[in-house]
């Protein structure tokens, strides 16, 4: 079975950017991020509305993160490391089937530069030199096409689509997941 071990905090470099460890003082660009109906428009839930469910946020990461149980780093760029713009990481991991899903948001300012694609490829490094995965996977709403994008451009396959899987506001919608193999 998959044994992660996220001690100590591991630290990504790109050519742009430094994926790191959340921290209490990001409290208030997750709040941004987070409270934007921009951002949050295909995450199905909805936007945090005070600084508490944010800090709430780094919590539940955080607490992932000591039990191994997902690891989730602050998007930065490396010429402001203090300011996040954004997260990703591998959650909800499947240690018996060394697998994980892969989740992301950034900051609406940083959209189409290829920030997420440059952290994307990384956190796939990771996830399959360092945790060992086998594989990978992400769900995402089908109208998200820009997050579908980067998918297929970082390997992924969509490997299935459920109709009417989720419900959200009264509504039901789809799911496409795509995945990708260590290969």
């Amino acid at each position: 079975m998959l044994q992660p071990n996220f001690y100590p905090f591991p630290q990504i470099e790109t050519e742009r950017l430094l994926l790191r460890k959340l921290k209490n003082e990001d409290a208030d660009e997750i709040f941004n991020l987070r409270s934007d109906e921009n951002v949050m428009k295909y995450i199905g839930k909805d936007p945090i509305t005070s600084i508490n469910e944010a800090m709430d946020f780094i919590q539940l990461v955080n607490n992932s993160l000591s039990t191994n149980f997902g690891i989730t780093w602050a998007i930065t760029l490396k010429e402001n490391p203090g300011k996040l713009i954004g997260t990703i990481g591998h959650w909800r991991l499947m240690k018996e089937h060394y697998r994980a899903e892969v989740g992301y948001m950034l900051s609406p300012q940083f959209w189409k530069k290829g920030i997420m694609k440059e952290a994307l490829i990384k956190v796939i490094d990771y996830g399959f030199n360092e945790m060992k995965l086998h594989s990978i996977e992400a769900h995402i709403n089908p109208e998200n096409a820009a997050s579908a994008g980067i998918l297929e451009a970082t390997g992924f396959v969509r490997e299935a689509y459920f109709k009417e899987d989720f419900f959200y506001k009264g509504e039901f919608s789809d799911t496409a997941i795509y995945s990708r193999l260590n290969t």
